[in-house]
């Protein structure tokens, strides 16, 4: 199996996961953090939506240089707004990672803000990173809702809370 073939999985893997937890967020929760420090609920689900961008970014350019990019988060109010833009980035890097070829995942990507150069890595590692991502702030966005007493979905299976939802759900 090629690394192409390998993120694929593990891409569409993620995305059924992601859509899943996104999906249980409350439209009045959305500018609930834990503390006042902490990222709200919206500023980890929107950047959660975001990140199959980077899969985008990743192969279609030879870095991010922040100096002359400033990345904005997208304004999302709501679940509707927020699945329909995970699933906008999600289509996209699917597509051009479908259509990558193993000679693309081994150019280089630059990461820097002018002069500093924070990191050089091949596209592959760029793409494994955003994978990697997605998955850690699913489970920080999955600690906020467990937080407010929300059920979350299982991730790889029904975990205790989904299955007394359900059955909930039955009653």
């Amino acid at each position: 199996m090629e690394i192409i073939e390998i993120f694929l999985e593990e891409f569409d893997r993620e995305a059924a996961i992601i859509r899943k937890m996104l999906e249980h967020i409350p439209n009045d929760k959305y500018d609930w953090k834990p503390r006042p420090k902490s990222m709200s609920i919206r500023c980890i689900a929107t950047h959660i939506a975001e990140l199959p961008g980077w899969v985008t970014m990743g192969l279609t350019t030879g870095g991010l240089d922040f100096s002359n990019n400033l990345l904005e988060p997208a304004a999302i109010n709501n679940t509707t707004e927020l699945l329909a833009y995970f699933e906008k980035n999600f289509a996209n890097g699917r597509k051009l990672l479908a259509a990558a070829s193993e000679e693309i995942l081994r150019q280089e990507w630059t990461l820097s803000n002018g002069d500093a150069i924070f990191m050089t890595n091949t596209k592959a590692d760029v793409i494994r990173v955003s994978i990697c991502q997605i998955t850690q702030h699913r489970v920080q966005l999955g600690m906020l809702l467990r937080s407010l007493n929300i059920t979350t979905p299982g991730s790889y299976a029904q975990d205790d809370n989904e299955v007394e939802f359900e059955l909930q759900g039955q009653e």
